[in-house]
């Protein structure tokens, strides 16, 4: 079976939202630069670029409903999985715009070229959603971390903002030498780049113990973790999440991993399938190490900043769970997880975005005490949120089937991941003690004498609290719309099929 390379008629056809996207955001870079920096500047050039989302969102609506099998070879995929992962990434840059536009006022927040970096940003996810190709993949990381180091320093005024890009700047270069230096390996153990291509000449050649192969999986493996804040490969998100901005701390959250594990599943399924018994246990024991270490420390945070970014190491840990299950049910897993754990992320950072002072990074959870008292609709989607990421029952709405999906995935995997499993519903019961200990300091604590009353919130924001509380209960509450969705836009592990799947052992660490 061959593999011909798009004409470039086709490679645009495929590219067609992710060309829309970065044309548009072409235009709004020189309108944000064509007038002086204000408040009224950029939050017009905000709302345009939510505009453009909106725009590019339709397309890709539009794209996978109409469908195109010649362009399924390519180096661009364009099947289902793809277009989910496109909603999903525009959904949370959408939501970092709105946010963005508000809190930028409220911190003295001039300049209109930050919302244009999220869009590139967002250009450089979708690319790396797509591609099924190693230079493909190494192009999207560097459009998305170039424009993430700046986005991480927006606030000049800060310090502690400064650090936290300097520090995200200077680890994600080393992570991305790792990266391409795996690349090169793999490259020279198979002589292809595109994924379908480098399966095919494993097999053929039988490079399954190729020594240089097993290293440049490796490598890979370790700038894909540092992309995803796995442990122990983490050590930088609690302080570039607490530095940065608010929204953007949520944009790295959510939408930064989402784009990072869309491609790491493609990759570990397309391109490194038939080596399953090279890299799954180095995947399991990621897996675990990363929800045991984010779950430990986070029950020692006072930070709430810092709290939900060990809640995200968390969640990284959760989703490894799908690269090792390396099933059509982990990928649909995947997806669903990924939109519900960005509609929760996207909330409770809004909830913190509100309750921080003009001008101020600390978020402490002792600010939170008796907000019931003050704000009984903010402290009620807040706890709508942590339940969500908890994924606790109804209350948590669509949280609790994500984990659920998650779970599933892992009993069914053709390896057998049952262990897995449980440790992934142990770590979770143990999250429980810093998600409930907000919801009862917010609703079972007095409000403290010298408490500060919470800034009036924005309309914008309030759209995103709104709307993030809506999704997660109405999903919650009739999820099996969702669920088709999802599995109708999985993919197969390339090469899968009930042999190879019966040949892989069961294995246990």
């Amino acid at each position: 079976m061959t593999y011909d390379l798009l004409s470039p008629t086709q490679l645009s056809a495929a590219l067609l939202p992710d060309l829309l996207l970065m044309g548009g955001a072409i235009v709004l870079m020189l309108v944000a630069a064509w007038r002086p920096e204000s408040d009224a500047h950029q939050r017009t050039v905000g709302l345009a670029a939510i505009g453009l989302l909106i725009a590019t969102m339709a397309t890709v609506v539009w794209m996978s409903v109409r469908g195109d099998s010649a362009l399924e070879t390519g180096v661009i995929a364009v099947d289902g999985f793809r277009w989910m992962v496109d909603l999903i990434l525009l959904l949370g840059a959408i939501g970092t715009i709105a946010l963005a536009i508000e809190h930028n006022e409220r911190d003295g927040i001039t300049q209109a070229e930050s919302h244009v970096l999220v869009l590139f940003a967002v250009a450089g996810m979708m690319i790396l959603a797509a591609a099924r190709d190693l230079m493909v993949v190494f192009l999207g990381i560097e459009i998305m971390s170039v424009a993430v180091y700046v986005l991480t320093g927006l606030n000049r005024r800060s310090a502690r903002s400064a650090e936290a890009s300097l520090k995200y700047f200077l680890l994600g270069a080393f992570a991305t030498a790792f990266l391409l230096y795996g690349m090169a390996l793999v490259y020279g153990a198979t002589g292809q780049t595109q994924f379908a291509e480098i399966g095919l000449v494993i097999r053929r050649l039988n490079l399954i113990d190729n020594p240089m192969l097993l290293v440049g999986i490796g490598l890979m493996l370790v700038g894909m973790a540092f992309k995803v804040a796995a442990a122990p490969f983490h050590m930088w998100a609690p302080d570039v999440y607490d530095g940065a901005p608010t929204p953007i701390t949520a944009f790295m959250a959510a939408t930064v991993k989402t784009a990072a594990f869309a491609s790491f599943l493609r990759i570990w399924y397309e391109a490194f399938y038939s080596v399953f018994n090279g890299w799954a246990h180095a995947v399991w024991w990621l897996a675990v190490l990363t929800m045991v270490v984010g779950n430990v420390v986070a029950l020692s945070q006072k930070n709430i900043k810092r709290m939900l970014a060990y809640s995200s190491i968390v969640h990284t840990g959760y989703l490894l769970v799908t690269v090792t299950a390396a099933s059509v049910l982990a990928s649909t897993a995947f997806t669903f997880y990924a939109l519900a754990y960005t509609l929760a992320t996207f909330g409770a950072f809004a909830v913190v975005a509100s309750m921080q002072p003009a001008g101020e990074t600390d978020a402490r959870i002792s600010d939170y005490q008796g907000l019931w008292h003050v704000r009984p609709w903010m402290a009620t989607a807040m706890a709508v949120f942590l339940l969500a990421l908890l994924g606790f029952p109804v209350f948590g709405g669509v949280g609790f089937f994500a984990k659920w999906y998650l779970i599933q995935a892992a009993i069914a995997a053709p390896a057998g991941l049952t262990i897995l499993a449980v440790i992934l519903v142990l770590t979770s019961v143990i999250s429980a003690g810093y998600y409930l200990q907000v919801v009862r300091v917010m609703f079972m604590m007095p409000r403290a004498d010298e408490a500060v009353e919470p800034l009036p919130v924005g309309a914008l924001t309030r759209a995103v609290l709104a709307v993030t509380v809506v999704l997660i209960l109405g999903l919650g509450l009739f999820p099996s719309r969702l669920v088709e969705i999802t599995q109708s836009n999985g993919f197969r592990p390339y090469a899968y099929s009930p042999a190879l799947d019966m040949g892989l052992p069961r294995f246990e660490p």
